[in-house]
């Protein structure tokens, strides 16, 4: 069976056009039947008057049903007001028709019942085919018949799909729904002047302004602009409707999931907005999940988590509980962030085999300990200091946590004989003009220098297995601690101002859901890619936003204006602070792989046996609390970090005392 969708695709026909032909053919076919219904076997002795009877009925038929808005409909949500509006064309189809037949025959060529028998007849071949279509695309009856109140708020929706036609038909249920949908936009143009339950699409999401101007004319001026799809618009469209909706007076609204959508209206009988949320903005397309990869990674695995409390580790935990793993292990050095995960995912997965170990990643010794006792296959090595300017004041604390927890983790796995460790690293390891980026630079070169083929013991070639040691790099994520968008939240409670470093700053942001799915995603792909050892995962972070516009934005959002209600302020960068983040160095570019949203660089890899022997200097240094001698060594190891002070000075490296030794 094809559906008009189908036909539209074949013939290239607007469904518009088919749905006239379907009512005009409809109307031709109505006459004969009626005509047969009436007379029988007589209906040839009939045939001087049916011919021309047929042209003028259809011809009848063709021009009343736009003048009530018959055709206006949308089969897709047929109605038992698209009912009445068949009833109301249908009548006066046969009232003109009888008119003409008084004129022109009075009543004498053509049974006089006809007209009659040819309503119920039209009725039921213009509205079977939609109610059958109807039920067809929904499976269901329930739903055709519907009311309305006009004592709720006015609202226009985006979007003339599935959830506006599931939104419309809620609010005409509930007999205590709050919003009343006057009008509908929609970017295809077919869809303009149709209606959906008798709501009326009013052109394009361009014609926002004019909309809204011509409904307040006429009384309906809408409240609430409600988006209808989950990933309707870029950042940038979203963006500046957010700025349309401010000036216009109009609060901005957004339906929920689809899915929860329908158990929300089928269950509970109402429906509950949410409103846009600062991860709107980034406008990101949904990234196709090789699941399947994914969930063969984990399942039946004992996987270990360091870091296992903070934002990225606890989100780590929440995913992979859900893939079915054999064991769970949760280590953090943070008693609190530890119980709350373990808490958390005691209740939403009972069942699961899980222990928490509160332990410093620092400690050699405990690390070698778990792992021997876990003997976990997979290791997700989250614990870090990430917080640019602490660590920038606290560089030693940043050397001990970063890079010689990383080295303990990744030495504890492969003397566990795990199958894969995977490194969580970050876009400030790129050019590093920070301590903290400079640390994870050295983090992804020590899990690097691990995962190159290493030579075989008396033999010629290679050894290309043991434990896979990969990394994956990716830039802010949203709502994480100590990251922005928590501090501009808590200084629009108090009130302003909101405090922004540079008015050029940018960041590359994801959603910490979609960024840990990637980071499962690449761990899957990686773990069946043995031509990429030593190499670097980098997720695909789309564009990066200038913290300045994302402050606007929040401020919108909060319903206030921006240098009226909330003042933002510039505060000047801070220690280690850049005003581009980078994804890639400039002699790394990026490779796609066959993972969608994930990349992969090569930069420099260092020796294992000349990076231990580094990293043990740099640790003597750190114990020793030799702070100057932490730098100098950093800058050794990493010879594209620069203090942050000599570059701001426009003083070379050099120049300032430090200069690196050559590069390793």
């Amino acid at each position: 069976m094809q559906t008009l969708s189908a036909l539209v695709r074949r013939y290239g026909t607007d469904a518009r056009t088919l749905a006239t032909l379907h009512d005009v053919l409809a109307a031709a076919l109505s006459f004969i039947v009626s005509l047969y219904l009436r007379v029988g076997s007589q209906l040839m002795e009939f045939a001087p008057a049916l011919w021309p009877g047929l042209l003028v009925f259809t011809a009848t038929a063709a021009i009343s049903y736009p003048l009530v808005g018959m055709n206006s409909g949308v089969w897709r949500y047929a109605s038992l007001r698209d009912l009445m509006a068949i009833a109301r064309a249908v009548t006066a189809t046969v009232l003109v028709f009888l008119a003409l037949l008084f004129l022109v025959t009075r009543l004498e060529l053509l049974p006089r019942s006809l007209p009659l028998i040819n309503w119920f007849v039209l009725v039921v071949f213009l509205g079977g085919p939609r109610l059958i279509y109807r039920v067809f695309k929904d499976r269901r009856i329930t739903g055709i018949l519907e009311t309305n109140s006009r004592d709720r708020i006015p609202v226009l929706l985006v979007g003339a799909a599935d959830e506006a036609e599931l939104f419309i038909r809620a609010m005409n249920h509930a007999p205590d729904a709050a919003f009343r949908v006057v009008g509908i936009l929609d970017d295809k143009s077919s869809r303009v002047g149709r209606h959906i339950h008798a709501v009326p699409v009013l052109g394009g999401l361009d014609q926002l302004g004019e909309v809204v101007n011509r409904l307040a004319e006429g009384g309906e001026r809408p409240r609430r602009l409600i988006l209808t799809r989950p990933h309707l618009h870029r950042s940038a469209d979203l963006g500046q409707l957010i700025e349309q909706c401010e000036a216009l007076n109009l609060v901005l609204a957004r339906l929920p999931d689809l899915t929860d959508f329908r158990e929300a209206v089928e269950t509970e009988g109402s429906v509950r907005l949410r409103p846009i949320v600062i991860e709107d903005l980034l406008g990101r397309p949904p990234v196709r999940l090789d699941r399947q990869s994914i969930g063969g990674l984990v399942a039946g695995r004992s996987v270990l988590v360091t870091g296992a409390g903070g934002t990225i580790g606890a989100e780590l935990t929440r995913q992979i509980a859900t893939l079915g793993p054999r064991r769970l292990v949760l280590i953090d050095h943070g008693e609190f962030n530890l119980y709350s995960i373990d808490l958390e995912l005691g209740e939403a997965f009972p069942a699961l085999d899980r222990r928490s170990v509160l332990a410093d990643v620092r400690n050699r010794t405990r690390m070698l300990q778990v792992f021997q006792e876990e003997q976990p296959e997979l290791v997700f090595h989250a614990a870090a200091l990430k917080h640019v300017p602490m660590v920038e004041f606290n560089p030693i604390e940043g050397v001990l946590t970063n890079i010689m927890g990383t080295r303990n983790v990744a030495d504890a796995a492969a003397a566990c004989g795990s199958l894969a460790m995977v490194l969580i690293s970050t876009d400030k390891a790129v050019s590093p003009t920070n301590v903290m980026g400079a640390t994870k630079r050295v983090a992804e070169c020590y899990c690097q220098a691990l995962d190159l083929p290493r030579p075989r013991a008396g033999a010629a070639g290679t050894d290309g297995g043991g434990t896979r040691f990969l990394t994956v790099r990716f830039g802010n994520v949203l709502g994480s601690t100590g990251s922005v968008v928590p501090l501009f939240t808590r200084q629009l409670k108090a009130g302003g101002p909101l405090t922004v470093t540079h008015p050029e700053v940018c960041r590359y942001f994801m959603t910490v859901r979609e960024a840990v799915e990637l980071v499962l995603q690449a761990s899957a792909y990686g773990m069946g890619s043995t031509d990429d050892r030593g190499r670097i995962f980098v997720l695909d972070m789309g564009q990066p936003v200038r913290i300045v516009d994302l402050a606007r934005q929040m401020i919108r959002l909060a319903g206030l204006r921006p240098g009226r209600d909330i003042q933002i302020v510039f505060t000047g960068l801070r220690p280690g602070e850049k005003l581009y983040e980078e994804m890639f160095d400039e002699a790394e570019p990026p490779v796609r792989t066959g993972a969608e949203g994930v990349l992969v660089a090569s930069p420099r890899a260092v020796d294992s046996a000349i990076l231990r022997r580094s990293l043990d200097e740099l640790l003597a240094a750190a114990q020793s609390w030799d702070e100057a001698r932490v730098i100098t060594l950093l800058q050794h190891i990493v010879p594209e970090f620069h203090p942050e002070a000599a570059r701001a000075a426009g003083i070379p490296v050099s120049a300032a005392g430090t200069a690196p030794r050559a590069p390793l």
